[in-house]
Order: structure tokens, then sequence, then C-alpha cells
């Protein structure tokens, strides 16, 4: 069975916002893992990589997707920027919701953006990118079409754009939404996967 992947965003966990819409969405028609990446109010980058990179380590890259929201969504990309295509093969595929491709005015998370991410090496390590944004998305600084307009360039992406919708939603520490539909991100995940299982 093909293999999802979730990194969730800064300050949620598995059992938030859209994340077990997306499970349920899937089941049947692939495993899907969310790791719990540690400590979520105050993240590590290195520390972030270690604990996705450890949910995938038994799984065939060609028969995984990988999905990132948010800073998940930049863990993600260090992720396929440290793969070793040359040996494992590319990923099925990586889809980026509400991922930022440089810093954001966040300054306790600008070390998930140094050094300068290696484009083309990310670029190898997945065989299709999908993207999804919100025009209102106020992460997205300064513009959100910029963010979706690098990933197009810099990996081929397919970008889709919602008129509304935040940051996929919008949060605080103190008030982090469950039980949320994201039905946009299903058929981009479902359209990476190997042929013959989706």
């Amino acid at each position: 069975m093909n293999t999802i992947i979730l990194a969730h965003a800064v300050e949620t966990g598995p059992e938030s916002l859209w994340y077990p819409y997306l499970r349920a969405a899937l089941d049947g028609r692939a495993e899907v893992r969310i790791p719990a990446l540690p400590d979520p109010g105050a993240p590590d980058p290195e520390a972030w990589l270690t604990a996705l990179t450890a949910a995938g380590r038994d799984t065939d890259p060609g028969d995984t997707v990988l999905v990132g929201h948010s800073l998940g969504g930049v863990t993600l990309l260090r992720l396929l920027e440290r793969h070793d295509t040359d040996r494992h093969g590319p990923y099925a595929g990586a889809v980026l919701v509400a991922t930022p491709y440089k810093e954001v005015g966040y300054e306790a998370l600008n070390p998930f953006f140094a050094p300068r991410f290696d484009w083309a090496r990310i670029r190898r390590a997945a065989r299709a990118f999908q993207v999804l944004i919100a025009a209102d998305d106020p992460v997205l600084t300064p513009d959100p079409f910029d963010h979706a307009r690098h990933y197009v360039t810099e990996l081929g992406a397919t970008a889709t754009v919602r008129a509304a919708g935040g940051h996929f939603p919008i949060w605080s520490p103190d008030d982090i939404p469950t039980g949320l539909a994201l039905p946009e991100v299903t058929p981009l995940v479902t359209g990476l996967l190997p042929a013959a299982s989706s």
C-alpha cells in the first residue's frame, strides 16, 4: 500500500486542524502517517527533520507522497534536500500547503530557512509537486502569490489558489481548532499516488 506522510504546522499536532480529515479521506487508499513533531510550540529544525525522517524510514520513496503544512512543509523541503535520490529514487510527490519558501517575519522560526534551500536538489527528490495557498493568507508575506510563483519556478510545481482560507486556517496557541475539513488537499494527494494503487 502507498504511504502518505504529513508534517504538521507549528503549535499543532496529529489531531489538529484538518489532518484527521485527510487521514479519513484517504482510508483504504494509503497508509497515512502523521508523526508528532517534537516541541511544536518552540520547534527545532533538526529535531523536526529527524522525527519526519524516522516516520518514513521503512517506506519506499516511490510509493510515498509527502504532505507539509506551513512549517511542516518547510521541514519537508529539508527532508527532500537531504534525500539520496541516486540511491533510493525520488518520492512519488510532495504537497505543500500554505508553506513559505523564505522567512516571513517570525524570528524564532528563521533557523528553518538557513542555509538557503538547494532547489535543484529538492526538485530531483520528488516526481511532482503540488502547492495549495489562499490569496488572503496573512502569514505568506508580503504576497502569497510570490510564494506560489517561487515553487512553480523552482520546483515545477502546480499551484492551486483559493480566494479565501487564510493559513488553512488561522489559529493561536490557545485556540487550535480540530475537526476541520480541507477537501482541496485530497485530490492533490491522490493525484500523486502511483497509478497502480490510486
